[in-house]
């Protein structure tokens, strides 16, 4: 995987052999949020929380001057990795803390960060039914940060509109999934 000309393995982003051998053949988009800019991330397709993963790192800044100095940076800064099964395929939505965003919450579990400790927090959602529907929100940083989303779906592709630098609003489709 590459974001603003770095680049870093899925494994390493994710914290999981397993699950990154799974999205290896997949896309992925990497979504920066500017001070500026909304801060509430939301579904982009209806689907079931299967594992949530806190990773907790560094706080760099994900502006992007240090992101295009810093190796690794989505993968070394703390984030909180979010699993869940769609009728597409899997999805990952990776949301990846900040300098000054050392807070990240999501709808079910509330505030995930600052943690109170230092080690990989896993948690499977196996006996609980979390359906999240397309638009609906999922999480919020309470600065700009970064999510990173990744699709498993071979037959998805993202709209000929996004690029490097591209805005999206909330409600704009970003691309397909078959």
């Amino acid at each position: 995987m590459s974001a603003k000309g770095m680049t870093y393995t899925t494994e390493t982003l994710l914290a999981d052999a397993a699950i990154a051998e799974r999205f290896q053949s997949g896309l992925f988009a990497t979504l920066y949020l500017s001070p500026r800019d909304y801060h509430r991330i939301h579904m982009p397709v209806t689907g079931t929380l299967k594992t949530m993963i806190h990773v907790p790192g560094d706080l760099f800044s994900v502006n992007p001057v240090t992101a295009d100095n810093v190796p690794n940076l989505f993968a070394r800064n703390e984030r909180v990795v979010c699993l869940f099964d769609t009728d597409k395929g899997e999805l990952a939505l990776v949301l990846v803390g900040a300098m000054i965003v050392a807070s990240i919450a999501t709808t079910w579990a509330g505030l995930i960060t600052p943690p109170t400790k230092k080690t990989v927090t896993r948690i499977d959602y196996d006996d609980t039914s979390i359906t999240l529907q397309k638009g609906e929100e999922m999480g919020h940083f309470q600065l700009g940060s970064t999510v990173v989303m990744l699709l498993n779906n071979t037959q998805a592709s993202f709209a000929d509109t996004l690029g490097p630098g591209a805005d999206i609003i909330m409600g704009q489709s970003i691309g397909q999934m078959e």
